[in-house]
């Protein structure tokens, strides 16, 4: 039984695109605030879809919620834009990594501040990402377009980071990297995570995520087919087989 109160909660929601196809057929799901929680699911189950619905993202798509409803710290957002929705708190880190190719790293993250209007904190907000991804802080004068995939990734997550976020979706955050860069990216979402701040993952890697999350949400086909504590969900053979091909 969660002892936090629900930051975000998705009520029964459906989604459709082009009026026609229906994408999420149900999906119910809360986020405790200041928990961290993944969305595990193979290509085509609609955990992307599930992200853009939350962010307003879906109608530049021709997509829409249909049924159901969302919420953020008790109010529904899902009528809502996205430049509302971004300035309630909620921000999106976008599969795919990306950048300003033409600008440096430091731009790029300042990009990320646009929204604030406290322009003496940005300084500090600088040196808070740099304190989660110190390889941007010896990067911060190079041209975007000349860092690798990995730290390109730490820029996207640091730009998000600027907009001083309640909620942080982040997803397929180690899509394309080598082993040893996703540990260094999964300890700087853990680090942010212990500042407080919300954060949901979209993965297809469930052995990157599991021991980082306290909760696990599994899309089948549009619908949630698992969900539960991380921990118990990995000490349950038959399920460790079946949906992590970890047994």
């Amino acid at each position: 039984m969660e002892t936090r109160n629900s930051i975000l909660k998705l009520n029964n929601i459906e989604v459709m695109y082009q009026e026609v196809i229906l994408v999420l057929k149900g999906v119910s799901m809360a986020v405790p605030e200041g928990g961290i929680v993944t969305l595990l699911g193979a290509n085509g189950a609609g955990k992307s879809t599930t992200l853009k619905a939350i962010s307003g993202l879906l109608k530049h798509e021709n997509g829409e919620v249909t049924d159901g409803s969302i919420d953020f710290m008790g109010e529904r957002i899902d009528r809502k834009d996205p430049e509302e929705i971004a300035k309630m708190g909620i921000i999106q880190v976008i599969e795919g990594r990306r950048v300003f190719e033409h600008l440096t790293v430091e731009e790029n993250l300042r990009v990320g501040a646009h929204l604030r209007k406290d322009g003496s904190a940005v300084k500090d907000g600088l040196e808070n990402v740099y304190h989660f991804f110190p390889r941007l802080k010896q990067l911060n004068n190079v041209m975007a377009g000349f860092v690798s995939g990995g730290e390109q990734q730490m820029m996207v997550m640091g730009r998000a980071m600027m907009a001083k976020p309640k909620l942080i979706l982040l997803d397929e955050p180690s899509m394309g990297l080598s082993p040893l860069t996703k540990n260094v990216l999964v300890e700087g979402i853990k680090s942010i995570w212990k500042t407080g701040l919300t954060v949901l993952i979209v993965e297809q890697d469930a052995s990157l995520t599991l021991n980082l999350v306290e909760r696990v949400y599994i899309l089948e086909h549009g619908k949630v087919g698992l969900e539960g504590k991380s921990q118990d969900l990995m000490n349950n053979e038959e399920v460790k087989r079946v949906y992590f091909q970890l047994g």
